[in-house]
């Protein structure tokens, strides 16, 4: 019941109220990127994967510039990556936007994080079980790594958390997350400033 119901509407009011009550924190934040991010705009948008692979535009905190080199490509990440940037990205600020993606239905505010597109033919069957529900903003896999654990490792406890989905489980994957962000741990794996690619199931 809980699951199929409940969920999605204490996913909606939590949300709501949440970013009612963080507008003003919001507002900072959007004036501190504008000039942060030299004209390359606030706000990140970008194609994903969600429920039964229907696609939908995540929204997230533009950490990085648009700097290019002289043949036009973009600049490493960790070269465009400013400070503010990064100081938005390690406590976890840079996601918060998503709450209006569970407002629209798009995710949820637990669940498996929704990954690139270009992944989805990469997937083994059983790793594609990923979505079967709605991604969230935090899960099971960031509570026990985040960026710093492998892909497989992660596919695990995605899958973990699809078929042992509770309440109890939520609560406590909110209150691991809480303590992660204020630690600021996990945040990438170690020699990159973001997740390594997913190259396919072995």
């Amino acid at each position: 019941m809980y699951k199929h119901f409940f969920k999605r509407f204490f996913d909606f009011w939590i949300s709501l109220i949440g970013l009612i009550c963080i507008s003003p924190i919001l507002l900072i934040v959007i004036i501190w990127l504008h000039f942060a991010n030299k004209g390359a705009g606030v706000f990140f948008l970008q194609e994903r994967p969600g429920k039964n692979a229907k696609i939908f535009k995540i929204i997230k905190f533009k950490t990085m510039t648009d700097e290019r080199d002289a043949e036009g490509n973009l600049l490493p990440d960790s070269q465009r990556l400013t400070r503010v940037g990064k100081f938005v990205r390690s406590t976890s600020i840079d996601e918060l936007p998503q709450l209006i993606n569970v407002l629209k239905g798009d995710m949820a505010l637990i669940g498996p994080r929704p990954l690139l597109v270009r992944y989805l033919p990469l997937y083994s069957p059983e790793q594609a079980r990923r979505h079967e529900v709605r991604p969230g903003i935090t899960g099971w896999a960031q509570c026990h790594g985040r960026n710093a654990i492998s892909w497989e490792d992660k596919f695990k406890l995605d899958l973990w958390y699809i078929d042992n989905c509770t309440i109890t489980t939520d609560i406590k994957i909110i209150l691991t997350t809480l303590k992660k962000v204020l630690r600021r741990s996990d945040i990438s794996q170690k020699g990159s400033v973001t997740m390594e690619a997913f190259n396919g199931h072995n």
